[in-house]
Formats: structure tokens, C-alpha cells, sequence
């Protein structure tokens, strides 16, 4: 990575800590949840971790066989740890005592979608090669 990706890399890292650390010490000191802040703080980390890993921050650019390799395999497992993550996020804030308790919507919901997501993309990209 030359020294202009790395200069990149370093404000992305900082933006994340900034955003992050305001985030958090709103919720320490006021007990205040900041949406936005949770979210760009995503956002910035998204950026740093293209950056380390492709040289940019879109992720894009040209790539070979072992990169197509890699965004393969690396959005299968994302997508399963995706899909415990949310099944855990709905365990840990609606208990696990019975479906009919569940309050939250649409998290179930998303957490239904995870688990239909792969199968039905599956199905559809079939189609593509049959």
C-alpha cells in the first residue's frame, strides 16, 4: 500500500475512533443512544476495512481470480454470521421464553429474512445457468 492508502487508511481510522468514542461517552455520560453516531461510526469502519483490504474505500477497482475468490467466500460467511448475530441481538432483547412474548417485529422480521435470504438467492441465480 503506497503512502497516500495508508494516509487514507489512518483518517479512516480516526473518523472511526472519533464517531465511536462520542457515540460511546453520550451513551456513558447522558445514557443517550445516538442512532446516527452507531451508524457512521459502521460507516467508517466499512471504509477503513475496504481500505486494508483492497486499496480503496469503495472496495472497487479490477480484480483477479484470487480476489473474486475472496468477495465470494467472504459474503457467504458474512452472511451467516450475519444471520446468528441478528438471531442473537433478537435472543438477548426479547428472551428466548416463547415466540408469542416477541414485541419486536421487525426484528423477527429481519431475522426471518436472514434465514430465507441465501435459499431464495440460490433459487434465483439458478435459473441464470439452467
Amino acid at each position: 500500500m503506497d503512502k497516500s492508502r495508508k494516509v487514507i487508511a489512518f483518517f479512516a481510522f480516526i473518523v472511526f475512533a472519533i464517531v465511536a468514542g462520542f457515540t460511546l461517552y453520550k451513551y456513558l455520560r447522558f445514557g443517550t443512544i445516538d442512532g446516527a453516531g452507531i451508524f457512521f461510526s459502521f460507516v467508517a469502519l466499512s471504509y477503513l476495512f475496504n481500505m486494508l483490504t483492497w486499496g480503496n474505500h469503495e472496495g472497487g477497482g479490477e480484480k483477479d481470480e484470487m480476489d473474486k475468490h475472496i468477495e465470494a467466500q467472504s459474503a457467504k460467511i458474512g452472511y451467516f454470521v450475519l444471520m446468528i448475530l441478528a438471531a442473537l441481538i433478537l435472543v438477548l432483547s426479547e428472551g428466548i421464553s416463547n415466540f408469542n412474548d416477541i414485541d419486536n417485529y421487525p426484528l423477527l422480521i429481519v431475522v426471518g429474512l436472514t434465514i430465507v435470504t441465501l435459499p431464495i438467492t440460490e433459487f434465483i441465480y439458478s435459473k441464470k445457468f439452467k
